[in-house]
């Protein structure tokens, strides 16, 4: 068998994770515990990937400023090799903020991540790598959208093939549900990731090849083909922090399948925060 390498493009963030002890009041403080390191919806799959013994690398902008040095070298420390150019200005980062039953609400800055262009990529990044998988955020911002269209041919005329996250459902109804589908019936992806809300607001006229892998949380997961259906359990766990749990789950798909996914999520939500 050919070694799996995973090559994503997306986001690298730094990710700060806020896990509340207490309720925040406004004018006062409220106990928490924090985390910091590496995030983003491309940069998290990559991480999971590598630590369940794939060959990972991660493709996109980012900043030259502290915050891109510290999430690129925790990328790099988790096993992933790290490409792309780096721009003046400001790295992303998003803020989770963890409610007490393991649930969570973020605030994304992506900096300089989307102005990612065709022109900026390196063929030499892609060469052996046998999947790319796609954040959905990279198809629905401008330039980053032509990068992640390059890449998918890059990676198909080497007998690759290709995934999609579609990211998030508020996303997606601001960029448009036919827009959308316009983007994956040109770039045919063999796989797309999404939870329910993401895949009732694109609705069902996505008409094209591909198996859909649907991220249901505490109910497990489904899977989608040529209109029929299966359905998988969740991995029964303590759940401290879900951020972070779709991608440690569209990981666990790529590597190994649907129970390494589900086995993998479960590990991500037991503990705090998007990376292992």
């Amino acid at each position: 068998m050919p070694r799996f390498v995973l090559c994503t493009l997306g986001d690298l963030l730094l990710d700060v994770i806020v896990r509340l002890q207490q309720p925040l009041e406004p004018g006062t403080d409220a106990t928490a515990e924090t985390r910091t390191g590496a995030g983003g919806q491309a940069a998290n799959v990559a991480a999971w990937a590598a630590a369940l013994g794939a060959e990972a690398r991660f493709v996109g902008k980012r900043g030259d400023d502290p915050a891109a040095t510290l999430a690129a070298g925790e990328l790099a420390r988790l096993g992933v090799t790290v490409f792309g150019p780096v721009a003046l200005g400001r790295n992303g980062v998003v803020v989770s903020i963890v409610g007490e039953a393991g649930e969570r609400a973020m605030a994304s800055d992506r900096g300089v991540a989307p102005t990612l262009s065709a022109d900026e990529l390196e063929p030499a990044w892609f060469e052996g790598a046998t999947h790319l998988h796609l954040s959905g955020y990279s198809l629905m911002s401008s330039p980053i959208d032509g990068a992640a269209a390059r890449a998918a041919g890059l990676i198909r005329a080497g007998g690759g093939a290709v995934s999609v996250d579609l990211a998030s459902w508020k996303v997606i109804a601001e960029f448009g549900a036919d827009r959308l589908r316009r983007v994956l019936r040109e770039l045919g992806p063999e796989l797309v990731f999404a939870n329910e809300e993401e895949r009732a607001e694109i609705g069902p006229g996505a008409a094209f090849e591909a198996t859909w892998v649907l991220k249901r949380g505490a109910a497990g997961a489904a899977i989608e083909r040529d209109g029929e259906r299966s359905d998988f359990p969740a991995v029964p766990t303590e759940v401290v922090d879900t951020t972070g749990a779709g991608d440690a789950f569209a990981a666990g798909y790529l590597v190994g399948g649907v129970e390494l996914a589900l086995e993998t999520a479960a590990r991500c939500v037991a503990s705090l925060g998007a990376t292992p």
